[in-house]
């Protein structure tokens, strides 16, 4: 009988470590002989512990499964949910980047590879630099960290770089409320965001990679660093990539906690050792990055998404989506909802089709009232654009952004008012400090956000005139995009900054 228990840091976090541990205990106990697997999550969040029970007919699901149900999974008198695939969250989506999340074994290289793992490599090494490039430009493959840049435009300028030396930096830095993407694959999948690395490593010219993770991620922390450990023993990195002649080597690097570290050139900064503060460009990373050599710099999805395209072929993946935006993207559902977890999806689903249908709607059982999309830079969209489809275009028609595609939902006792100063203050604390509009305009939005909530009705207008100081003159995305929120908020929900309100409260 072979058992998989989560090891995800969402599940551990709902006790698979102690529903691991009583089985192994139980299992002693009656003489029986399991083998337990720590897999990663398959990312339905709301049934965790999700355990899985392979008797030799297929793996069926159980959860969320307590302590105090282990005795009755091994009677097999426990009821079930069947196949994982079966689950109606879990059917409809196409999942291709988190196709083996969930499944494998994470630090197993040999189930990474029987599940289709490696092929893309495979496949990459017998093909020319410029084929690569080529391939990942077909494809339609934009960055998945938030600002949907194509990801062969910046692969193709690092390629005709002249330098001695080229970087692959992989961005690992979630810090967005509501996301978890990178994560999930970085503990559950990680062998595909090495390889990744390596594709682009060989494409690009590049021999050296890092992987910058945030503190606040331990469990992937260990999980990276055993898988590059593996990779490199096994001869996937180091001077002799499979035997091909090729060389690329990688090191997980892990960051302090800073927000702004998010931002590419903070990273970087970071990264060198020094303070993480943004980088003005020109000169662009692809050019003077890393150490000042030419630099890729995507993020955890975009990489992990790689071995998907060259396994496959970038018109199966670009026959996916809808526009310009090509593919799936990984959307992490949070907040007031009843099924919150990732779902995997093309691009084009409309907004409320995810929040009302695929997440259920809100726990509460309240009325939803808004949706943020994109973190704690993201628009707050409410009912009335429920329609838009899930593409960059799209969003940025409708005045929002998709960003790392975490949504959040609220419902109708939430204070948009409160929100919008939630994210002022936000950018106030996170700020690096390099440039006025943000370091100063962050402290003085709470300010005047403050002055509305006690009635002076003066305020709103320069609460929006400093919303478009920053935005056009703040040098990066923090600064730029705080008024993504506060003006959402003030533009949809007016009542809610009502002049009146405080005194009437």
């Amino acid at each position: 009988m072979k058992i998989y228990v989560p090891m995800d840091s969402a599940a551990k976090a709902l006790g698979a470590d102690e529903v691991a541990a009583k089985i192994r205990a139980e299992a002693t106990r009656r003489g029986l002989t399991i083998e337990l697997v720590r897999n990663g999550t398959r990312g339905m969040i709301w049934l965790e512990p999700l355990v899985e029970v392979d008797g030799g007919s297929g793996r069926q699901a159980f959860g969320p499964v307590t302590v105090a149900d282990v005795p009755a999974l091994l009677d097999g008198t426990l009821e079930g949910l069947g196949r994982v695939e079966d689950i109606p969250f879990f059917a409809r989506q196409t999942r291709l980047t988190f196709a083996r999340c969930g499944v494998i074994d994470p630090v197993s290289l040999s189930d990474y590879e029987a599940h289709g793992g490696l092929c893309g490599l495979r496949r990459a090494l017998s093909m020319s630099a410029e084929e690569i490039v080529s391939e990942v430009t077909e494809s339609g493959l934009r960055g998945r960290g938030g600002a949907g840049f194509p990801t062969g435009i910046k692969w193709n300028t690092v390629l005709g770089a002249k330098a001695d030396q080229k970087y692959i930096v992989c961005n690992a830095d979630e810090g967005d409320s509501g996301t978890f993407a990178d994560r999930m694959i970085m503990e559950g999948d990680p062998f595909t965001l090495i390889e990744g690395m390596l594709i682009a490593g060989i494409g690009v010219g590049a021999t050296k990679g890092y992987v910058y993770l945030r503190s606040e991620y331990p469990d992937a922390i260990k999980v990276m660093n055993t898988a590059v450990d593996i990779a490199r023993a096994a001869g996937v990195l180091g001077q002799d990539v499979l035997d091909s002649g090729r060389a690329f080597d990688m090191e997980i690097r892990v960051g302090a906690g800073a927000y702004v570290c998010g931002e590419e050139t903070s990273l970087l900064n970071s990264l060198e050792g020094k303070r993480g503060v943004v980088r003005a460009k020109p000169p662009l990373p692809a050019l003077e990055g890393f150490l000042g050599k030419p630099t890729v710099v995507n993020n955890v999805i975009s990489l992990a998404t790689v071995p998907v395209i060259f396994e496959r072929g970038a018109k199966h993946y670009a026959d996916f989506g809808l526009g310009r935006s090509r593919g799936t993207m990984p959307v992490q559902i949070a907040g007031n909802v009843k099924f919150g977890g990732l779902f995997e999806t093309a691009f084009g689903m409309p907004l409320g089709e995810l929040v009302n249908d695929v997440a259920g709607g809100t726990a509460s059982g309240r009325p939803v009232k808004a949706v943020q999309v994109g973190g704690p830079l993201g628009a707050y969209m409410p009912q009335s654009k429920f329609d838009t489809p899930f593409g960059y275009e799209e969003f940025d028609k409708r005045g929002g952004l998709i960003g790392h595609a975490g949504i959040v939902v609220f419902d109708d006792s939430t204070d948009m008012l409160k929100m919008a100063r939630f994210a002022m203050e936000f950018c106030a604390v996170e700020s690096c400090g390099k440039c006025t509009p943000c370091r100063i305009g962050a402290v003085r939005g709470v300010e005047t956000i403050d002055r509305i909530r006690r009635g002076d009705a003066d305020a709103i207008p320069i609460l929006t005139d400093l919303c478009e100081t920053m935005k056009d003159g703040s040098l990066c995305a923090l600064g730029g995009f705080t008024p993504f929120p506060v003006m959402s908020a003030l533009t949809h929900f007016p009542d809610d900054f009502a002049t009146q309100k405080e005194a009437a409260e």
